[in-house]
């Protein structure tokens, strides 16, 4: 009997991370090493009450917005099972942690494509009064930018500092005392933001609905 359980929650622990990696992938444009464990009783599963999910993936593209970590955990969960047509529906309130990593490739890729570069231009715009973002370093702990007003373009690097301040992601430069709040979802709340090893890692909490 006990080893039917084991072997039954291995299946249905299987099926599960199945459905919820159809979702993820469902969502994104990229996702590489996508691991995701689920955590609970066999009973708690066929239930749909799940104990606890932890999911990890690398190379992440999400509507353009390049990721090159992640690593997410929520905790009591309610899955609804939809025998009809066998898909996996998730409650539409539910909180997650994460973390994630952004290269300095990845955060130049961001600011400087088609889709997102207004945000990129309008912290140029902020902080330093030009019109457009040249480019970006991160180096040592800093945040470096370049950026261009018409033909003339600033040659050096302007450190920025990068805050969190209730919940938000400021950038702010002492140089030209001013600052500017990164915009992101309202649901999202940002506990930690900082530069190591050339990449920003921000921690985080969120409310998710699909």
């Amino acid at each position: 009997m006990i080893s039917k359980r084991i072997q039954g929650k291995g299946i249905l622990s299987k099926l599960l991370e199945q459905g919820i990696k159809y979702l993820i992938m469902k969502e994104c444009k990229k996702i590489s090493n996508l691991k995701i464990e689920i955590i609970g009783s066999s009973i708690q599963i066929i239930k749909g009450d799940i104990q606890k999910i932890n999911i990890v993936a690398n190379d992440i593209n999400y509507k353009d917005l390049l990721f090159d970590e992640i690593e997410l955990e929520t905790n009591q969960i309610k899955i609804n099972f939809l025998s009809r047509n066998k898909e996996l529906k998730l409650n539409n309130n539910f909180k997650i942690k994460f973390k994630l990593s952004l290269s300095e490739n990845s955060v130049k890729t961001i600011l400087l494509s088609d889709k997102w570069n207004w945000i990129g231009n309008m912290i140029s715009k902020e902080i330093l009064n030009q019109a457009k973002l040249e480019d970006i370093v991160l180096k040592d702990g800093q945040f470096l930018i370049k950026a261009s007003k018409d033909i003339n373009t600033i040659n050096k690097l302007e450190q920025l500092n990068l805050k969190v301040e209730q919940g938000k992601i400021y950038l702010k430069s002492k140089a030209y005392n001013s600052s500017i709040k990164i915009p992101t979802e309202d649901k999202v709340y940002i506990k930690d933001a900082k530069i190591e090893n050339n990449s920003i890692i921000i921690s985080a909490d969120s409310s998710v609905s699909f």
